[in-house]
């Protein structure tokens, strides 16, 4: 199969993820989703699948993300490509958001290889009915796609999980070509002169998904006030950003599995004293830690914007996206990401193609095998 006529595909993916006349499909679909973890809400589903049909799947971007990695479109495979047949490569997929998996797939099909397919089973019904749409618009695809509880036969392997199953990742498939993702969290840092449109973006970097992506911001970065009359500088002001999104409250208190979570961190925090800030459905404390749970932020304090980029730079191997008002940061040289480079406050969990995970250029890999 030509790449062109791999992405034809996934351009005709993409537009039939775009249609109206699609509409009822997808809304059953993503109740069959929710059914399945009620943390895919139909509306987030949806709004996933749009993400991927405008973000990924157009023939402009997909040409465009190709083109740059030396594919020639005539051609089967990348034209350094040395192999006889397209190499088999297993994928252990992430469900902690709707389709987030897909990527992977996209990405080892265009390439040209096989996938064999561990699907989360957080995440099965939307990854599942892709793949069978992707097979019924060109079903020369059924022989590169297979979904698989065991990966014995791959070639090479993707695996997303955290750290601990890292470890056992790295047991099973370090002796073949491997890329193996860990915990990763998103930083935003703020300069205290945000406005409240600021913090309505942010508000989507912090809740979209209900915070359960990497992408999704888990620790503000925060500027030290002014010094005191004791000495010790003022607390930097959070109101701004709570009222801001206030208004948010009842999306996500609508679902039972958040507002469990809200109501459990908050007590835990009043039992055992532990300062924070709450706007009735999140949460801000004062925490060294970088993943947060659900429905809490974390904080830290910088004195000066060296101190928050070097914070940064230290940091880089478990941070995903750091977000800044109107994409102002930008990061230093020793960030091995583009996304660590910086996005706009809003845009976290909006990827392009090339917003690769943990910054390992999956392309890259695939064209190198």
């Amino acid at each position: 199969m030509l790449l062109s006529e791999r992405l034809q595909t996934f351009a005709a993916l993409g537009d039939f993820l775009r249609r109206a006349d699609s509409e009822p499909e997808l809304t059953a679909l993503a109740e069959r989703a929710y059914h399945k973890n009620n943390w895919f809400t139909p509306d987030n589903t949806i709004r996933s699948l749009r993400a991927i049909a405008d973000k990924f799947l157009t023939q402009d971007a997909l040409t465009a993300w190709v083109t740059q990695y030396g594919y020639d479109l005539n051609l089967p495979f990348h034209p350094a490509y040395t192999g006889q047949e397209p190499r088999a490569i297993g994928v252990v997929m992430a469900g902690n958001i709707p389709a987030v998996g897909f990527h992977d797939l996209l990405c080892v099909l265009v390439s040209g290889h096989k996938v064999l397919a561990k699907l989360s089973s957080q995440d099965f019904v939307l990854i599942h009915y892709l793949i069978q749409k992707i097979k019924e618009l060109n079903p020369a695809f059924t022989d590169y796609i297979q979904e698989a509880e065991r990966l014995n036969a791959a070639d090479a392997f993707i695996a997303t999980g955290s750290d601990n199953t890292a470890r056992y990742f790295d047991y099973y498939f370090g002796k073949k070509p491997h890329i193996i993702r860990r915990n990763r969290s998103s930083v935003a840092l703020l300069m205290g002169e945000e406005q409240p449109d600021d913090f309505v973006a942010l508000g989507h970097d912090l809740s979209d998904y209900y915070g359960l992506g990497c992408r999704n911001v888990s620790t503000l970065l925060v500027p030290e006030g002014p010094h005191g009359r004791n000495g010790k500088p003022e607390p930097y002001d959070f109101v701004p950003m709570l009222r801001a999104l206030e208004p948010n409250a009842a999306t996500y208190l609508n679902n039972h599995k958040y507002q469990n979570n809200y109501d459990y961190n908050k007590s835990i925090y009043l039992i055992n004293g532990v300062p924070h800030f709450d706007n009735g459905y999140l949460l801000v404390t004062e925490n060294a830690g970088l993943v947060s749970p659900i429905s809490v932020v974390y904080y830290q304090t910088y004195k000066t914007l060296d101190d928050a980029t070097q914070w940064l730079t230290e940091r880089s191997d478990r941070i995903q996206v750091v977000a800044s008002a109107k994409g102002w940061y930008k990061g230093s040289d020793s960030t091995a990401s583009a996304d660590r480079h910086g996005v706009a406050f809003g845009q976290t969990q909006c990827p392009s193609l090339t917003d690769y995970a943990d910054g390992v250029d999956t392309m890259a890999f695939l064209k190198e095998l």
